[in-house]
């Protein structure tokens, strides 16, 4: 019972914070780590249910994944944005998933990324001036699509966020919140799966059926709460902006640095 509540916990986490720029991975090592979840799978959990809130994503999406299913998919230019954003990341993310795995996954790395991209959400959108030019998924470059692509590699550092990095990236690229929203949170989903199943084949060694049922319980949770988050993040954020993230990561970042000093 024991670990299908701290199950439970994580699977809320991962819900609430997958889509907010705040960091879901970064939220889950931090917790974990309150909660003494640190054992050799707590890494591989902290991923893998994060599928729960990806399918999330594409419930609420479905038109457009089912385009992936099509026989006209490589003729189709949303198709073809997805594509060219997600690629930057998995290059870079296979090439440095040990590294990450092994040296950034601590409370100390965890608290500088909050804080440093707290303080860089602050900067960047006070600098963002000129007004957003696309305003739909449909008007985006490829340009566009490939610069999101570009800022979404900083969110390999967990702590970043993947949230935060695209919707910055986004912004810079002039499109309007709502747009960099959605657009953040459909090229999600390959992104994840594609991390989650690789680490996975390289940690199933390490993974037994305790490690199973807390992973399915993680998984329900975060896909449940997800949905809620989805469907609610976009109105705030086209009222608030990212400034209340923003200043929550410094607060969570720089109070962890002082009680690690």
């Amino acid at each position: 019972m024991h670990n299908i509540v701290i199950a439970s916990i994580l699977g809320l986490v991962e819900g609430l914070t997958e889509f907010l720029p705040v960091s879901s991975t970064g939220h889950l090592i931090l917790v974990g780590q309150f909660l003494h979840f640190t054992s050799d799978s707590a890494a591989t959990f902290d991923i893998a249910i994060q599928l729960g809130a990806i399918l999330a994503v594409v419930v609420v999406y479905r038109p457009v994944f089912y385009r992936f299913l099509s026989f006209n998919v490589v003729k189709d230019t949303q198709a073809r944005r997805i594509v060219i954003a997600i690629l930057p990341a998995l290059v870079l993310g296979f090439l440095t998933h040990s590294f990450i795995k092994h040296h950034l996954f601590s409370s100390f790395t965890v608290a500088l990324a909050l804080l440093i991209g707290g303080i860089c959400m602050l900067v960047i959108e006070k600098c963002i001036k000129k007004p957003a030019t696309t305003l739909s998924l449909d008007n985006m470059t490829y340009r566009q699509a490939f610069f999101i692509g570009i800022c979404q590699c900083v969110s390999l550092w967990p702590g970043m966020s993947r949230s935060g990095a695209t919707l910055i990236g986004g912004l810079l690229g002039r499109l309007d919140y709502k747009t960099s929203a959605e657009f953040s949170f459909i090229i999600a989903v390959p992104v994840m799966i594609a991390a989650t199943g690789y680490d996975l084949i390289k940690s199933y060694s390490l993974l037994n059926s305790t490690d199973g049922v807390m992973i399915s319980t993680g998984f329900l949770v975060s896909f449940g709460v997800a949905l809620l988050a989805i469907l609610s993040f976009i109105k705030v954020l086209q009222k608030w902006k990212l400034a209340p993230f923003a200043w929550y990561r410094i607060a969570i970042g720089a109070g962890l640095l002082w009680l690690l000093h």
